[in-house]
């Protein structure tokens, strides 16, 4: 039976690491000798090392074919993401554009020869949200989600953030406050200097503040998750609001690790499905979620989003920064008024107010709870700045 190979037909799997998330195998249907795998020839056998060989150079060049296939489809499933994202109105490009794979040829080819488009960010929020992804890729690898998983099992019950508003607007007559927790910000620079997280939360409780938002971006905002957990750690009875740039879901398990009981989905750069499923995440895991809208077009596809309980109304436009508080009220009015209400939604006014008027103003348009930072986190005494805010006291004593 000399050099008589042996048949082999089982198909031979091949699973390099970038493709073994996607499933993808390769199977050597011939034999070694480039023969049907299902006939039996005699012939003079190469020596194993040159067949380990040929084997070898013909599994590389496969993989290498395999791997730039899947390149191209993973960015094609991108482009497509950005086409639905263009197609709901959303201006904010999440990620720096990136040039076709090696050997592309699709339905792309026409826009990107036609395509202008600087590499730079067109304003702030795109520049924050680009940098938000490289972020976030690089703390998912230090915090691995099953770890996440795991840690939010033993953390403790979230508290009521909504009905903390409810509670506190009731017992007002004013909408329920929200105070922000907020050092710095790209259009105001540094707001306090002496700025200790802890201190000002406990002195916004004193105050009356039902809700606490709290920035946990570092870069822009000079905040931090590490705020967000001394606050619950410190003993606050106030529900808190994690303030994120959300544009992954590891983000909302991460806040809730850190001690959050809502976050912040912002739809200028969230398309209808991806809010959708961080509001099925966020559900699961006990937050609320405070979705967040600036035009007329915005709220028009916020409202015909199942599961939203929270709105809010930015005044300040996360492109220019430029800020005018009749946005609230032009938002409020009509359909979308009568939607809301219909749905019996909460809306929370946010972004310049500074004064009682504008607190009446953002009240008569149809807001319950405002979001309120650097008008009382300037203040040398927050719970005086609380007050003066609002027109009077509106603490428990």
């Amino acid at each position: 039976m000399e050099g008589l190979v042996p048949v082999q037909r089982a198909p031979v799997r091949v699973v390099s690491s970038p493709l073994s998330r996607c499933n993808v195998s390769l199977s050597i249907k011939r034999s070694l000798s480039g023969f049907p795998m299902d006939t039996r020839i005699r012939f003079k056998a190469p020596s194993i090392r040159a067949q380990q060989t040929d084997l070898k150079e013909s599994l590389v060049v496969a993989s290498s074919s395999a791997e730039n296939a899947l390149t191209i489809k993973e960015w094609e499933v991108e482009m497509y993401q950005n086409e639905l994202a263009i197609s709901q109105g959303i201006r904010i490009r999440r990620k720096p554009p990136s040039k076709a794979p090696l050997g592309y040829s699709g339905p792309f080819d026409l826009r990107l020869h036609n395509d202008n488009d600087a590499d730079s960010p067109r304003n702030i929020l795109e520049e924050i949200t680009w940098y938000k992804d490289v972020e976030v890729s690089r703390m998912k690898e230090l915090n691995p989600l099953n770890l996440l998983k795991k840690a939010v099992e033993d953390a403790p019950p979230t508290r009521d953030f909504v009905g903390a508003l409810i509670l506190a607007h009731q017992r007002t007559g004013f909408p329920g406050l929200i105070a922000e927790v907020k050092k710095a910000s790209p259009s105001r620079g540094v707001l306090k200097e002496n700025f200790d997280p802890v201190e000002i939360a406990q002195a916004y409780e004193r105050g009356g503040a039902a809700c606490l938002s709290v920035l946990t971006d570092q870069k822009y905002f000079k905040g931090g998750f590490e705020n967000l957990e001394a606050i619950r750690s410190a003993g606050v009875k106030c529900p808190l609001l994690c303030k994120e740039f959300v544009v992954d879901p590891w983000q909302i398990y991460y806040a809730r690790t850190k001690g959050a009981d809502a976050v912040l989905l912002i739809a200028a750069i969230l398309t209808d499905l991806e809010i959708t499923y961080l509001l099925e995440i966020c559900k699961k895991l006990g937050l609320a979620a405070l979705v967040e809208v600036h035009d007329e077009r915005e709220m028009g596809r916020v409202l015909g989003i199942e599961g939203i309980k929270l709105v809010g109304i930015n005044n300040r436009s996360l492109e220019t920064f430029k800020v005018d508080i009749s946005n609230t009220k032009r938002l409020l009015e009509g359909e979308h008024g009568r939607q809301i209400r219909e749905k019996d939604m909460i809306v929370v006014g946010e972004s310049g107010l500074f004064t009682p008027d504008d607190i009446a103003y953002v009240q008569a348009a149809g807001v319950k709870a405002v979001l309120v930072g650097e008008s009382i986190v300037k203040q040398s005494d927050p719970e005086k700045g609380i007050a003066g805010l609002f027109g009077r006291n509106i603490s428990h004593a």
